[in-house]
């Protein structure tokens, strides 16, 4: 069957982790104020809580709204980037640290989940960067290298078995990081605003700000028509920043990520097709992504805006994927699609602005979310309430910016249609 998708975020109709956010209604005097109920914000206003802070996080739409509640839900160690790459442009010392501290990323979020309860479908069985062409395969030959190097666990899967893990012989090989593994990431970020919330938390969605200013030595931020004001403030947005009248707006490339999702596959298929529960993507230039929920869909994204002109084709692509590489569920319906932005900088690494007294704004992940998006916004709040920047994962800078990130944005996005085409 190839009826059109219906436009609607799967992650919004299979979460089990509910949320009980309200708007802020009242005038507040707090420690730390948050903007934004992604993961970086409620891991930061959880952190805060917990450490018998004050805390209140402002949400513009619904928790989870952004990028947050429309992740792939691949729970990745590290950056996107070789560890050389990162020691390359940050220096031994800055990058080392990095690296040590997101490859343990994926530990700090399934602690996360089961330290709190969270019902997000947490599934820790190691992720698989997929070989899609014989460069591909050096490539991963190469990350194999230099990850073991720096102490990351990594091993190589040649065809055969890549073949057998995924169920579909369309890739060379691939690295298997047995760190990774996957959630139903809208139920994880609604689980930690949940948690946050019972250590003490003010969680408040629907709730824009319309402006933030410094006042004597505090912050003002306004919403709903009331203010908040905090000793400290952390701007979490990433790539939804709304119209914020900021002293600094986040700068970055703005990406976007389509994912389908089929009805949920047949028992047969489900013993064959990612039987042992890996979260899959490919070393493609134009990267796209598979993965398998707890109900046995099968989600298939890549780069591409599917609200855009340019919807046709990547609704046309994923259907061609499905069958390419699952040829026995090619027929199966998707039921979901939707996209999300990344936040996507010039060398892609996360960015932490100090843009005032008390104040930083977390942004830039590049397309790993989960992780450095938790471990950045749990050791922000630290930061802040202990007046300590060693507590950051990198040091803060005093402003960034990026050139022609619009005219960026289009070049991806011409660039994922014209692939989609072929």
């Amino acid at each position: 069957m190839t009826t059109k998708p219906r436009a609607s975020i799967l992650w919004r109709d299979s979460a089990r982790e509910g949320s009980d956010a309200s708007p802020l209604a009242q005038d507040l005097v707090v420690d730390l104020v948050v903007v934004g109920g992604g993961f970086t914000g409620t891991a930061a206003a959880l952190e805060a809580a917990r450490r018998g802070a004050s805390v209140c996080l402002l949400e513009a739409e619904i928790i989870g709204h952004g990028g947050s509640g429309r992740n792939v839900g691949l729970v990745n160690a590290g950056l996107w980037l070789p560890p050389d790459t990162v020691v390359a442009q940050m220096g031994e010392t800055a990058g080392r640290r990095l690296i040590d501290i997101l490859g343990e990323a994926p530990k700090t979020v399934f602690d996360l989940i089961e330290r709190e309860g969270i019902d997000c479908e947490a599934t820790r069985r190691g992720t698989l960067h997929l070989a899609h062409s014989p460069k591909g395969l050096k490539d991963l030959e190469e990350r194999h290298r230099q990850g073991n190097r720096y102490g990351a666990p990594l091993s190589l899967v040649d065809a055969d078995e890549t073949a057998g893990r995924t169920g579909t012989p369309a890739y060379f090989g691939a690295l298997f990081d047995p760190r990774a593994g996957t959630i139903q990431p809208l139920a994880y970020c609604r689980g930690l605003a949940r948690a946050a919330r019972q250590a003490g938390a003010a969680i408040h969605d629907r709730s824009p700000v319309s402006a933030i200013r410094r006042q004597g030595d505090r912050w003002v931020v306004e919403a709903n028509g009331r203010t908040v004001e905090a000793r400290s403030l952390l701007v979490a947005t990433n790539a939804y920043q709304l119209g914020i009248d900021l002293p600094f707006r986040p700068n970055y490339t703005p990406v976007s990520y389509c994912q389908f999702a089929t009805e949920p596959m047949p028992d047969s298929a489900r013993q064959t097709i990612l039987a042992g529960g890996e979260g899959c993507w490919d070393t493609a230039m134009v990267m796209s992504s598979f993965r398998i929920d707890q109900a046995g869909r099968m989600i298939v994204g890549g780069i591409g805006n599917t609200d855009g002109p340019g919807a046709a084709v990547h609704n046309a692509w994923a259907r061609r994927k499905l069958r390419t590489l699952f040829p026995e569920i090619g027929h199966l319906k998707f039921e979901h699609v939707w996209r999300g932005r990344i936040a996507m900088t010039d060398d892609h690494v996360p960015k932490i602005v100090g843009f005032g007294p008390n104040a930083y704004a977390c942004f830039g992940y590049s397309g790993r979310g989960i992780g450095p998006g938790t471990v950045f916004g749990t050791r922000a709040a630290a930061a802040l309430l202990d007046g300590n920047p060693e507590a950051l994962p990198l040091a803060p800078i005093d402003h960034y910016s990026e050139r022609f990130s619009g005219i960026k944005a289009a070049y991806y996005e011409l660039g994922a249609t014209m692939a989609h085409m072929i």
